[in-house]
């Protein structure tokens, strides 16, 4: 009974999320009736003993609560600074220095969609020193897709693109990836250098193939919406006009962040928030010396607060209702019933991977997260490893890549709700820019981890 109630309530999400209703409120409902068929049908306490309300049904408020206060002050903040950061470089002219002094070189290859193509190779080796798929995701929105936009791709296919540059989760920095290596009990940096390097090569440069060939294709055929989205942000661009060495300004985070990162081996630790305000302390700096004027480069400040208001509204809600959703498919025990099945299905090798990463990748796509579906099925690596006699790191490897993979095609995933965030665009536009790429890199590296470890 509670299995078809829950494929009823994931029908009716889906159903009018697609009829664009306001996603945030389908969410919401719908994990709302999730954890109320939990309570009602299985009585599954929402929280810990100690964190309990003394009441379950108050308990999925609380939750809620919780989940609004730990997303706002961690994730949340890097994004509303992040949006903040954006927003006060557009205003001073600097996106539009740094667009036109970049683009001139870029416009000697003659081909938008090949720099699209080389952005998304540029942001996955990124990745591996900056492991926030959403902190790499808006750091590229205020650098790089400016230019993407102005050597005429769309705001659609540069969004899409910058949304899956850290689709591999790749490098002993990623959360992911170390619990795969310990779940496969290799060293860390051993399981990125023999194991995910090889595979990854293959996958990157399939899906930056997939991409140029998508967004250009997708490009020709924009609809109404998404050509009034990209004369909109053109207008934008030219609103302001700077100083040439303004273009260093939105790329101060980035070199601040790796400057300070292990890859120069750095005593001192920075993170993607810290670095945004202390951008937008020198740009303010610089901008109100060049200005002369204390009290309007102060006022100033209330466009990047403004910003980060609306990334509150827009984005940050989003991403918690897409939680609060994806707790609810936990609490009813779909993912439970999924690990039982999964350990007394009895297959073969390559199908029992096909199964695993299949049902990772699935999970991953509905409670937009490559985190919490990996965490949860990460355990079951060795055992299913050690039914078919096979090394536990061939069947944890693809698992883990496959759930960052997957992520990249939910709507309500955080690095795709906050890259449209920045960018205008709606989320469920672009996963449909997402789904080919992502497709073809899940059976690349299918095939490649069977081909190199099988």
């Amino acid at each position: 009974m509670i299995f078809f109630i829950t494929l009823f309530i994931i029908f009716f999400v889906g159903f009018f999320i697609v009829k664009k209703y306001y996603p945030q409120g389908v969410l919401f409902v719908g994990g709302f009736l999730l954890l109320c068929t939990a309570i009602l049908f299985n009585g599954t306490p929402m929280l810990s003993e100690k964190a309990s309300l003394g009441s379950n049904f108050l308990d999925i408020f609380q939750y809620l609560k919780d989940t609004f206060s730990k997303t706002t002050a961690g994730l949340g903040l890097t994004i509303m600074v992040v949006g903040g950061f954006a927003k006060y470089m557009d205003h001073i002219g600097a996106s539009k220095a740094l667009v036109k002094i970049t683009t001139k070189p870029m416009k000697k290859l003659n081909s938008p969609y090949l720099v699209l193509a080389l952005t998304y190779i540029l942001g996955q080796i990124l990745n591996i020193f900056i492991p926030s798929a959403s902190g790499l995701g808006v750091l590229l929105m205020v650098t790089v897709y400016p230019i993407l936009v102005s050597l005429g791709a769309s705001p659609l296919s540069a969004t899409a693109v910058i949304g899956t540059t850290a689709c591999l989760d790749l490098g002993p920095a990623s959360g992911n990836s170390v619990l795969a290596a310990k779940t496969a009990n290799i060293d860390a940096a051993l399981y990125f250098v023999k194991y995910q390097l090889p595979v990854s090569i293959f996958v990157i440069a399939a899906i930056a193939l997939t991409h140029y060939f998508v967004q250009k294709i997708g490009d020709k055929n924009l609809s109404y919406n998404e050509n009034e989205i990209k004369k909109e942000t053109a207008k934008a661009d030219d609103s302001k006009e700077a100083p040439g060495f303004y273009a260093l300004f939105p790329i101060i985070p980035l070199v601040i962040i790796l400057g300070f990162s292990s890859l120069f081996k750095s005593s001192i630790k920075m993170n993607v928030e810290v670095a945004m305000l202390l951008s937008i302390t020198i740009s303010m700096i610089v901008e109100g010396v060049r200005r002369r004027t204390f009290k309007n480069t102060i006022t100033d400040l209330k466009i990047v607060f403004n910003s980060m208001g609306s990334q509150f509204s827009a984005v940050i809600t989003l991403i918690v209702a897409g939680q609060f959703f994806a707790y609810g498919l936990t609490k009813v025990g779909v993912i439970d019933s999924i690990i039982e099945w999964t350990k007394h299905a009895g297959l073969g090798v390559q199908p029992m991977i096909l199964v695993m990463t299949g049902v990772i990748s699935a999970s991953s796509v509905i409670m937009g997260s490559g985190n919490a579906p990996f965490f949860a099925f990460a355990a079951l690596a060795p055992t299913v490893a050690a039914s078919v006699n096979i090394d536990p790191v061939v069947i944890a490897m693809p698992m883990q890549l496959a759930s960052g993979i997957a992520r990249s095609v939910s709507p309500i995933t955080a690095v795709i709700v906050a890259v449209c965030g920045i960018s205008g665009v709606s989320p469920f536009l672009v996963v449909r820019r997402t789904f080919l790429p992502m497709l073809v890199g899940l059976v690349v590296l299918l095939v490649s981890n069977m081909i190199l470890f099988g």
